[in-house]
């Protein structure tokens, strides 16, 4: 987590790091609870903190430094991506990895996101206009985006591994037959 403050026209940003007690060590104040907060309740939590014993009118601006996003399955460039500006949609972190692959399943798409402590599964169909008001279309920071494949993909790609064993054991069984009959 940054947090800046201002005082008398000079700009100051320190980091903060959320040790596993969801704690920050604050300078003068110590440390403060802010895991499970909201952004905008962290920020009134410390304004509330700083003014007016420390600081009067307190200026609190937060972001969080390690914001990710994973992007998994069928496409182009899979991977975990860090989001500098804490907001994006589901199609643009599809466009981030390089857009689905033509063998995608759009009307599928996995989002896996950590609510309460619980993992939760969303599916949204990328092809519908009600995207635009899933709970998922924003995603937050640790969400996983897991695109699966068609099935005739997947037909496909198990196809090609039996049809490779086949062929081995073909040649194998041919190559011991005539062995045998000379």
């Amino acid at each position: 987590m940054h947090a800046s403050n201002s005082c008398g026209g000079s700009s100051a940003t320190a980091n903060y790091l959320v040790d596993t007690n969801g704690e920050i060590d604050f300078p003068v104040l110590g440390k403060i609870k802010v895991g499970g907060l909201t952004r905008d309740e962290t920020i009134n939590l410390l304004k509330s903190k700083l003014s007016p014993d420390y600081i009067k009118d307190p200026n609190v601006n937060i972001r969080i430094a390690n914001y990710k996003i994973s992007v998994l399955g069928d496409v182009n460039r899979p991977g975990s991506y860090n989001i500098p500006n804490e907001r994006i949609t589901i199609l643009d972190a599809l466009a981030l990895a390089g857009d689905v692959r033509i063998s995608a399943q759009r009307n599928n798409v996995l989002i896996i996101r950590e609510e309460a402590g619980e993992k939760m599964q969303y599916r949204v169909d990328l092809r519908s206009n009600k995207l635009l008001t899933s709970p998922v279309y924003y995603l937050q920071q640790n969400d996983v985006v897991y695109v699966e494949p068609n099935y005739a993909s997947v037909q496909s790609a198990s196809s090609n591994s039996n049809t490779t064993l086949f062929i081995s054991l073909t040649g194998l069984i041919i190559t011991i037959v005539s062995l045998l009959t000379r």
